[in-house]
């Protein structure tokens, strides 16, 4: 089935057809975060994303702890199809799927699929227009054989120490190259997608975690090739900001307020009484207050320590000053900009539970990219999926009794 004849046949309930990726298939082998990223960010452009799982389910299904959210989060707008891959007649199925489809995704250790029969060169040979792309976690070379996880990327990549005090490496606190190397695999899916409208064929695309941990500390390598001196991890940097701190204030409260101009910094002065500070010589540029630091910022916390937070951030808003209050994770669930702006989607957890997810941080035509599919079931598609290429009830039956189907 073309791409054109599925987005004519998807169901209503659903229907996408005007959304970028509307009718293009995408059929996804893979796990944990980087893998799924990719997927979710086709699926939620429109393309219909299938995702086979084992017959026990992603192990993402079952992660406590920092894990727990992994499945819930980068598994919407998915079909799930669980079988059994190593049963000839699960691969027979899969190959089916394949034969139609415009992209393979996986994230799999090197030589697992072509072990499995799903090599490139393999689907090439079944479908010379799919695009198959592979997340890993590095890009061929010495390092391919290495186990990866974003951690140990981090750790190996600089990130970490640039993170963490000096002596005291540490991780970010998202899984940032996990997300954002799935970010680059679809964005090579879209450039392959571009060029097969020239080619007609598709190609092999990679992305890589530590490629993409370089990429991230890449500012710090240039300023090292700029300056000649190391950068210093983030907490001891010299900052390029005569302000730009966290500051504790009255009741313990914390916020960041930064004055990053000399037109911010008279602002400032004047909406804060510190007009001593602003006829200071040794404060008339920001690299004046970048070198007077050591004692401009000490004075600011003395001066700024009685003032409630919320007064504090409402100045800084009147005057349209940078600042930020020190948000949990968690309470952004109730933050009233994404509330009315529509960042947040309703989501069923597999549980059975609401809650609410954060969609892609992008418009299109002003609007948002919302839900058309909950994280689905385990195998919550194999009937409708397997009906599409033709099988009947009788079939599937015969399936689920020889251990092939969910």
């Amino acid at each position: 089935m073309t791409q054109e004849q599925r987005q004519q046949d998807l169901p209503l309930a659903g229907k996408s057809t005007d959304l970028p990726l509307a009718g293009l298939r995408v059929i996804e082998f893979t796990h944990m975060v980087m893998g799924p990223t990719c997927g979710m960010v086709l699926g939620d452009l429109g393309a219909e994303v299938i995702k086979v799982e084992p017959l026990t389910g992603d192990n993402t299904r079952k992660l406590l702890g920092s894990g727990a959210g992994f499945y819930p989060m980068f598994n919407r707008n998915k079909l799930s199809l669980a079988l059994d891959i190593k049963h000839p007649k699960g691969l027979e199925i899969v190959l089916k799927l394949l034969a139609g489809a415009d992209v393979f995704s996986e994230n799999f250790k090197s030589g697992a699929m072509e072990r499995l029969g799903l090599g490139h060169d393999a689907l090439t040979a079944l479908n010379p227009r799919l695009i198959y792309v592979s997340h890993k976690g590095f890009l061929p070379g010495p390092y391919e054989h290495r186990t990866a996880l974003d951690e140990v990327v981090q750790m190996m990549g600089g990130l970490a120490y640039m993170t963490g005090r000096p002596g005291d490496p540490l991780r970010a606190g998202s899984s940032v190259n996990d997300i954002m190397g799935g970010l680059f695999g679809a964005i090579g899916v879209l450039a392959a997608l571009q060029q097969r409208h020239v080619t007609g064929r598709g190609q092999p695309v990679q992305s890589a975690l530590f490629e993409n941990n370089v990429f991230l500390v890449a500012q710090h390598m240039m300023q090292f090739a700029v300056t000649g001196k190391p950068a210093a991890p983030m907490p001891e940097r010299i900052s390029a900001w005569g302000i730009y701190d966290v500051f504790t204030v009255r009741d313990g409260e914390q916020i960041f307020l930064a004055v990053v101009s000399d037109t911010q910094w008279a602002l400032f002065c004047e909406a804060f009484g510190l007009a001593e500070l602003r006829a200071d010589a040794r404060l008339a540029s920001n690299n004046d207050r970048v070198r007077a630091r050591d004692w401009l910022i000490p004075a600011l916390r003395e001066r700024l320590a009685p003032r409630p937070a919320a007064e504090i951030a409402a100045v800084f808003e009147a005057q349209g000053l940078p600042f930020a209050p020190i948000t949990r994770p968690e309470q952004l669930m109730e933050d009233p900009h994404l509330l009315a702006t529509g960042g947040l989607a309703p989501l069923t957890l597999p549980d059975g539970r609401e809650t609410r997810v954060p969609l892609l941080p992008l418009s299109l035509d002003g609007r948002r990219l919302g839900l058309r599919e909950q994280p689905p079931a385990l195998g919550q598609h194999n009937h409708r999926l397997l009906a599409e290429l033709g099988y009947s009830e009788t079939d599937i039956t015969a399936l689920i009794a020889e251990g092939v189907l969910a």
